[in-house]
């Protein structure tokens, strides 16, 4: 889980890895990047801490979320860090599905809503209202944003329905900072996408329930998002969000369609999840790497991709998931250096410049922080 600040600094929270002991498990350690050193700020340092609430809405040095993975990051215009669910440990050490939003104010964290306990579900109230009951339910790997008025936005993940049964979840929720509302999607659990017409928003257009994928949002204030994984199967469909309406932009409407990487006209990436997605300056579109089916092998992957709002074009990579990391001299730049092929890290755009840190690669996890400047 990564955020980064308004001067700069890269955050990174928890997720399963490794403790001080080479214990591993779920973390709650958060840490702090300066672009040369790292500080570790709050948590602990040993797996599978319980979560530490203290008094809803008021902060304090004693409190702290609970060891997890997976849970959905913000920034506000503030530079508070936000942090919601996830899978880890509740107050009580169960491990389950989260549901509690959290704020860091650089100092300490503060418990702002959701339960204690873990595999809470969903308060819809009504839809398109808010109120102080309503509560997105427990989930992991939910896609989360903010927009131009400071609300937080999560959609999907996977976690329990309103039925109490276990899959992807196609709700979107916002948070004005007082309440929550349900805002668009369905109750219930794996449903299919509504696609409507290529390039066109409606109000009837919804993706499906998903998880593990990232989302960036434009100098418009609209958001965007890129495949994801489903209970039926890897997605390479982009959506974008107006705030009102989804549009399906771009990407195959079938499941695990397999990247197209020879001819440029008609050039797409293939299914995937746990990619690293991001917007330049001019308004481009970024995707590296995340797990999925490339021209014709599952797995890892480490291609490179650009979308200049008409079509794909591959930036690096060869369309197999077989490449071996090309890592040069540390510090140093260079147009042949390739990270491992990479599912699920963390990363961040600062200035135009994108860093990834961790994640899973083929034999196991790694700790290798990597920069690219396109």
């Amino acid at each position: 889980m990564s955020w980064s600040d308004k001067s700069g600094n890269l955050w990174l929270f928890g997720g399963y890895g490794i403790d001080s002991t080479g214990t591993t498990g779920h973390l709650n350690d958060l840490w702090k990047f300066d672009g040369a050193n790292w500080t570790w700020v709050a948590g602990g340092n040993l797996s599978n801490r319980s979560g530490a609430y203290g008094t809803k809405g008021v902060p304090a040095g004693s409190n702290e979320p609970g060891a997890r993975d997976c849970g959905s990051t913000w920034t506000d215009a503030g530079g508070n860090l936000w942090l919601f669910g996830g899978i880890g440990k509740d107050a009580n050490g169960v491990q389950g599905y989260l549901g509690d939003l959290w704020k860091f104010d650089g100092t300490a964290w503060t418990w702002v809503s959701g339960d204690t306990t873990a595999d809470g579900g969903a308060v819809h109230g009504l839809k398109g209202f808010p109120s102080a009951t309503n509560k997105p339910g427990a989930r992991e790997a939910a896609v989360a944003w903010v927009d131009r008025l400071g609300r937080l936005w999560l959609f999907g993940g996977s976690g329990k329905d309103a039925a109490g049964v276990l899959g992807h979840l196609n709700e979107l929720w916002c948070f004005d900072g007082a309440a929550w509302t349900w805002v668009s999607g369905t109750t219930i659990a794996n449903d299919l996408s509504d696609y409507g017409t290529l390039g066109l928003a409606s109000p009837s257009n919804a993706p499906c329930g998903r998880d593990i994928t990232k989302t960036w949002v434009d100098p418009q204030g609209d958001a965007w998002f890129f495949g994801g994984c489903t209970n039926h199967g890897l997605l390479s469909d982009l959506w974008k969000f107006d705030g009102g309406n989804w549009t399906w932009v771009s990407g195959s409407n079938v499941f695990n369609s397999v990247g197209i990487y020879g001819n440029a006209a008609t050039a797409r990436p293939g299914a995937r999840s746990g990619s690293i997605f991001w917007m330049d300056s001019n308004g481009c579109l970024w995707l590296y790497g995340g797990f999925g089916v490339d021209g014709g092998y599952n797995g890892e992957m480490n291609d490179l991709w650009k979308f200049d709002g008409v079509g794909w074009k591959l930036i690096a990579g060869n369309g197999t998931s077989n490449q071996s990391p090309v890592y040069g001299t540390k510090g140093s730049p260079s147009a042949a250096n390739t990270p491992a092929r990479i599912f699920g890290s963390a990363s961040w755009v600062v200035n135009g410049t994108v860093w990834a840190f961790g994640g899973y690669v083929p034999g196991g996890m790694t700790n290798v922080l990597w920069k690219y400047a396109p």
